[in-house]
């Protein structure tokens, strides 16, 4: 049952591995920062719940992983929200987050 398991979870191995280069090779602006976060969590989500599928697993821990990935996407969304309210952009460069 494992072999046929192993092409399913390539697609998100390789969504995963991408999202996680961009993350730490482009980090100019905050959106795409933010974008590629909710990229490794959806590749995540989708392979736990290969996973839970293939193991006949309760799916609630799943549903809870989707709550917390939700959550974090709104946050940042506020964040921002927030930073272009204030500095007018959304480049790293053009401000600091430690200063007040």
């Amino acid at each position: 049952m494992m072999h046929n398991l192993l092409p399913q979870t390539i697609t998100p191995l390789i969504m995963f591995w991408m999202s996680l280069f961009m993350f730490s090779s482009q980090r100019k602006h905050l959106l795409s920062t933010l974008i590629t976060l909710e990229m490794m969590g959806l590749s995540l989500f989708w392979l736990m719940n290969l996973w839970l599928t293939n193991n006949n697993s309760e799916m609630y821990f799943s549903l809870l992983f989707l709550t917390f990935l939700v959550c974090e996407g709104t946050l940042g969304l506020t964040i921002l929200i927030s930073i272009l309210r204030t500095h007018g952009n959304n480049n790293f460069q053009s401000f600091n987050i430690l200063q007040c």
